[in-house]
């Protein structure tokens, strides 16, 4: 971060990429302003959930839990697929505080490629940050062997496990 809280509709957060270069991914807003400032803070008072995100959030605003659930706070990235920043699947593009929660070895495997838009994570619903490695371990091994076909294969799941098995992906996502 900059060290300048955003306050608009449209902001930009430091991201993790390809080759491990910082970028910004761009979302409509879904938490107070400051909250970037105090995640260190949240994780260490209420570790991770079952999905991996931050247990009993308060930063996420009331509106925010809207856009998150129809996945509304997502549609800017297009605007970094547009850029280049981001495929359409790939692995989250992570903040560096999550990015340094993962194993050195799967670190390496993730900056290989650039992160993405649909994340293998809605293909296996994933529970816990242990699982949520192990699902990303998997796709990217069987990215590097065959790119183009993993991805069409892992969009063409997590559409099917989006629009039918709902109930199933968490709305933090």
């Amino acid at each position: 971060q900059n060290g300048q809280p955003s306050y608009g509709l449209l902001i930009k957060l430091e991201r993790v990429g390809k080759d491990g270069k910082l970028f910004n991914l761009y979302k409509f807003r879904t938490m107070h302003p400051y909250s970037e400032f105090i995640q260190d803070y949240v994780y260490e008072e209420n570790d991770l959930d079952k999905s991996g995100k931050l247990k009993d959030d308060f930063r996420i605003t009331t509106w925010g839990k809207f856009l998150r659930k129809f996945y509304i706070d997502e549609i800017p990235q297009f605007y970094n697929i547009y850029k280049g920043d981001i495929g359409l699947v790939g692995v989250r593009a992570l903040s560096k505080h999550y990015f340094d929660l993962y194993p050195e070895e799967l670190q390496q495997k993730r900056v290989k490629f650039k992160p993405g838009l649909v994340p293998p994570y809605y293909v296996d619903l994933p529970q816990g940050l242990d699982e949520i490695v192990e699902s990303e371990r998997k796709y990217l091994e069987e990215k590097e062997k065959r790119p183009r076909i993993t991805d069409l294969k892992y969009f063409c799941l997590a559409w099917r496990n989006i629009l039918f098995n709902r109930s199933e992906i968490p709305e933090e996502l």
